[in-house]
């Protein structure tokens, strides 16, 4: 995700100093900056790693929920995200946050009056991500990236914070002289460290010469099935899409033992990655209740009494193999979500970030998405109603779970319940 500032004028009879603008991308982006670097991070105290409670984990799923509801109103057919990587920019830039602007950002990051609790939880899923990857049975990387106007004088306890807590790396770059540059230099580190599936995250026109400050975070994910799908097995199939047409997938099908619980409205299949420390959850609303159904009726508090219904269980499964790209422009799903102050040049209070009175104010927050499902595993670069338990299935006959209908996916680490990547499957895309 980015979150991009600019150093945009303002007319004079309203503000009296220029306003900044900010960009939040995930990899996050924003524009601000003239300052000394502080001691390289590496020789800094790291904050002690802090268990997040079990409301915190609800309600970091909360946060994931309540913007994919917001997307999925906006945005037609197939759509993915990662929630983790958007909470992760938005948090850095709420260190820089004060006044009304912060307590519009702590309301939809659910976050605690402690904030120095929430920044420190923040960390630590990144170090649980970290642990993850050093395990090696899946390939997962994070990373958080400032790209500061060379010269421009930022709060060092603003910087200091961002370089110990979130691990951050510090690369300046020139936007009054050279905004191409420096917009191809933040899209090239965002390559490297999506090992080349996001390209372009930042396209032409959201940085210009009164940039000051680009906050970015990458997420990166390449896992392989505990049990893979053989491609003997996977055959072209029709698929019904909410357009009410048909299309043709290939299916992918194994039977196994897999957790899986069922309702009158819905199947839940979780499979595993290698390590069983990320899983991939599989939503399938009943034909007959529709996509539409499920996400109105999707709350945390619903997920989470679906996922502890979860058995092991001997199950047919069918999944289409499926590639899905998003592009997505954020600043109106959280301005609707309440975060409005932020986007104002007359209202955000930035004031923290700088050493200066210069005022700041978010521009853009810009999200590109990857990922690509197959039969050995999968690969990822970044309601209403009564509340329904589900049981586990009958265990005669062998249950089938058949996605030949639009279907929700959610990664997730079993460690923490961190949702890494959401979206929904409209129209199977595997060319």
């Amino acid at each position: 995700m980015r979150i991009f500032v600019d150093n945009r004028l303002t007319p004079a009879a309203m503000y009296r100093r220029k306003a900044l603008l900010l960009i939040l991308p995930f990899i996050l982006l924003m524009a601000l900056f003239s300052f000394s670097p502080p001691k390289a991070p590496g020789k800094t105290e790291k904050p002690e790693p802090m268990q997040s409670t079990e409301a915190e984990k609800r309600e970091n799923t909360a946060f994931a929920l309540d913007l994919y509801q917001t997307l999925g109103k906006s945005t037609k057919g197939n759509l993915f995200f990662s929630p983790y990587s958007i909470s992760s920019a938005l948090s850095m830039t709420l260190s820089g946050a004060a006044g009304n602007t912060a307590h519009q950002m702590t309301d939809i990051l659910y976050a605690p009056e402690d904030l120095q609790r929430f920044h420190h939880i923040q960390a630590s899923r990144e170090a649980e991500i970290s642990t993850i990857a050093k395990k090696g049975s899946v390939t997962i990387e994070t990373a958080n990236g400032l790209f500061p106007q060379k010269g421009y004088a930022l709060s060092k306890t603003f910087v200091q914070e961002l370089l110990t807590v979130y691990r951050s790396t510090l690369t300046p770059v020139d936007y009054r002289a050279n905004t191409e540059k420096a917009r191809n230099t933040i899209n090239r580190w965002v390559e490297q460290k999506t090992q080349n599936t996001i390209r372009e995250l930042i396209p032409q026109g959201i940085l210009n010469t009164l940039s000051r400050l680009t906050l970015v975070n990458a997420i990166y994910f390449k896992g392989d099935w505990k049990k893979a799908f053989a491609e003997s097995e996977t055959v072209a199939a029709d698929f019904y899409t909410a357009r009410r047409s048909t299309s043709t997938v290939s299916m992918m099908h194994q039977k196994n033992t897999f957790p899986y619980a069922l309702s009158d409205s819905l199947q839940i299949v979780e499979l595993p990655y290698s390590g069983e420390d990320i899983s991939m959850l599989v939503l399938l609303p009943e034909k007959n209740k529709g996509l539409a159904g499920l996400e109105a009726d999707l709350t945390a508090e619903k997920l989470s009494l679906w996922t502890d219904s979860l058995k092991p269980q001997k199950v047919r499964v069918f999944l289409p193999k499926f590639t899905m790209s998003s592009t997505l422009r954020l600043d109106d799903s959280l301005k609707k979500l309440g975060m409005t102050d932020a986007f104002d040049p007359g209202t955000a209070d930035f004031s923290p970030m700088t050493a200066n009175k210069d005022k700041l104010f978010i521009g853009a927050v810009v999200h590109k998405a990857f990922v690509d499902v197959n039969e050995a595993g999968t690969e990822a670069s970044a309601a209403t109603g009564v509340v329904v338990g589900l049981t586990s299935a009958v265990r005669s006959p062998t249950p089938v779970f058949r996605a030949d209908h639009p279907f929700l996916v959610l990664i997730r680490s079993n460690r923490s319940g961190s949702i890494l990547f959401m979206g929904r499957v409209s129209e199977p895309d595997n060319d």
